[in-house]
């Protein structure tokens, strides 16, 4: 082979392997560039990721404390809910409308709290009763819907008279939702026989017993101006209805920002989880309550309930609801005031006296049982002392 021949095969030989370089090069960099590209796709979806969260964390910070109330005061345990209604988690429930055209973004309230009335709605109402004739004294009793005993001897003893000392009174029942359709038409036809039951669509619980209240609060603010005076009394009590509109009637008695009953000062907070009067510091981290009357009974003009219910949006809401309205009373800038006599405002009896329930307006009693027996007892002819 001549050395020209061989020097060609050379460079022949050096041109195809230049050749299988470049398709190896090109062979590489067409399967480094979909890795690249993989690469540079993840990234920017990192990126938008940790834009978004940006963007919402103050959204998740603003909601996640009314979540917690929400879990707390309205326990997470499902009830049936009448067809009109729906739910909402972030602001509780509202009736449905028709639509009209199409869809409008709407603006969420600036503020929620559980305990704010408006949040639920009545399924269950007379508005009619305070029309016919303006009462004196509204008296709302919260009950559960289960227990009709003590509502039968409600009836049958202090709110019986519809007239004491020449004033108009009134007794209405609030409750909530049971869960149970049996029991909701037992209340329906209990409703159609003596036409005072009052149902909102809050679950009713022990730990509700605050929006229990402030739909009563709610219920006098919009159905019942015009009642002079009102009162809170809960469904276990020995109510001298005689006595408490006396105690009304009395010089000085103010008929505007008026609330008295058992006065309770400077009570601490139970921060011991083994008790059922608990309350977290999330929910309320003074140390102390302000005064506030004690929730067996409690009475107030009835100019206090639109009050409380507007300034319930902006009190955070927890379970202890006669508390919760002694900060209520606070933050209005007033404060509850002694009764003219209050030793007549009384809790625990050791034993039944005749004497002495003529003379007090409210004991705490252990069954309607004894309700009835001592309200028999007390209206026997006969001076009681």
């Amino acid at each position: 082979m001549s050395e020209a021949h061989g020097g060609r095969r050379v460079l022949m030989e050096a041109s195809g392997g230049n050749r299988l370089n470049r398709r190896a090069t090109e062979s590489l960099s067409c399967q480094r560039w979909p890795l690249f590209s993989w690469f540079l796709f993840l990234l920017g979806l990192v990126f938008l990721v940790w834009c978004c969260i940006q963007s919402s964390s103050t959204q998740w910070e603003s909601s996640s404390l009314h979540e917690y109330y929400h879990r707390l005061l309205n326990q997470s345990r499902r009830v049936p809910l009448p067809p009109p209604y729906r739910v909402y988690p972030k602001h509780g429930l509202k009736p449905t409308e028709p639509s009209e055209g199409p869809e409008r973004p709407t603006a969420p309230p600036p503020q929620y709290h559980p305990a704010y009335a408006r949040n639920y709605h009545f399924i269950m109402d007379h508005p009619e009763v305070c029309r016919t004739r303006a009462p004196f004294l509204v008296l709302m009793v919260p009950v559960a819907p289960q227990n009709a005993a003590a509502r039968d001897a409600i009836r049958q003893t202090w709110a019986a008279a519809g007239e004491v000392r020449g004033r108009a009174v009134l007794t209405l029942f609030m409750l909530g939702l049971s869960g149970g359709a049996g029991v909701q038409e037992e209340l329906r036809r209990e409703d159609l026989l003596h036409r005072d039951l009052l149902q909102s669509d809050f679950t009713d619980t022990y730990r509700n017993l605050t929006i229990k209240t402030m739909v009563i609060m709610d219920w006098l603010a919009t159905r019942c101006r015009a009642a002079a005076y009102a009162a809170k009394v809960d469904s276990d009590m020995f109510l001298n209805v005689h006595n408490l509109v006396s105690m009304l009637q009395t010089p000085g008695v103010p008929a505007a920002d008026y609330l008295t009953g058992m006065l309770m000062w400077n009570r601490p907070v139970v921060r011991s989880r083994a008790s059922k009067w608990f309350v977290p510091e999330e929910l309320y981290p003074g140390p102390r309550y302000p005064p506030y009357a004690l929730g067996m009974a409690y009475v107030f003009s009835n100019d206090l309930p639109h009050k409380f219910v507007e300034v319930s949006k902006s009190i955070g809401a927890f379970n202890i609801e006669d508390a919760y309205i002694g900060e209520c009373m606070k933050e209005l800038g007033l404060a509850p005031a002694a009764p003219p006599d209050p030793a007549q405002f009384k809790a625990y009896s050791p034993r039944y006296d005749r004497c002495e329930y003529s003379k007090v307006i409210t004991y705490i009693l252990g069954s309607p049982e004894e309700l009835l027996r001592a309200w028999k007892d007390l209206k026997k002819p006969g001076p009681p002392c």
